[in-house]
């Protein structure tokens, strides 16, 4: 049952993937129109693709100052400017498998806001990479450790968690909103201990870099596997 899990959740974050890069094939990602057209039209792109109109948590386009905010917030919609910098959070559901994806793209060529998506990708992969060589880690000893990993790189952490149980939809109502379900500096539980079931728990990684001076933001989340 894990590894048909493991398979089914990287399968839909396959799809969720392959969503955004057609989205950038197609030109969709362009100066001058608003967040909230961009989302209908990867609304729209999904259910062409994938006949899917079901979404496990809010669909997010956020740019410039906007890039700013965590997901809990709800920014007033901004129209995608010339030189700007923005980040997609999708959590789609395919056939009842959840998917949760986060991706940075910058429109032209400012290099501070290149180096801020370059260095995202980076982190998020170190820091995947640093929590598989542990065998036992809190959810709070995992957040301490993105946020000094944004220092490192030079930016400050933007959110308050930095990921998040993922699963068979919906998984919230058999996880129920814990803190132990997130990974926040109030969860003292080990996130290689087993849930509720019994069953081993599956997480999504997502990391948040921002300048606070430049008022931009970088946005980074998959499958922790």
């Amino acid at each position: 049952m894990g590894k048909d899990k493991i398979k089914e959740l990287q399968e839909a974050e396959r799809k969720a993937l392959h969503l955004f890069d057609v989205a950038e094939t197609r030109g969709l990602i362009i100066a001058g129109k608003t967040e909230k057209q961009l989302n209908s039209e990867l609304f729209d792109l999904a259910f062409e693709l994938f006949g899917i109109k079901k979404y496990w948590h809010k669909r997010i386009v956020r740019a410039g100052k906007n890039t700013m905010h965590p997901y809990r917030e709800n920014p007033p919609d901004l129209t995608i400017q010339k030189d700007d910098i923005l980040f997609f959070d999708f959590g789609p559901v395919f056939e009842d498998w959840e998917a949760d994806v986060g991706r940075t793209y910058v429109i032209g060529n400012d290099p501070l806001k290149l180096k801020l998506k370059s260095d995202i990708e980076a982190a998020w992969k170190e820091s995947r990479d640093w929590f598989f060589t542990k065998s036992a880690i809190t959810g709070a000893e995992y957040y301490d450790y993105n946020v000094l990993l944004a220092a490192k790189y030079g930016w400050t952490y933007g959110g308050d968690i930095a990921g998040h149980l993922i699963g068979n939809f919906p998984h919230e109502k058999i996880e129920s909103e814990s803190r132990d379900n997130y990974i926040h500096p109030d969860n003292h539980k080990d996130m290689f201990a087993p849930g509720v079931s019994g069953a081993k728990r599956e997480w999504i990684l997502e990391i948040h870099f921002v300048n606070i001076e430049k008022q931009i933001g970088g946005f980074h989340e998959q499958f922790l596997v």
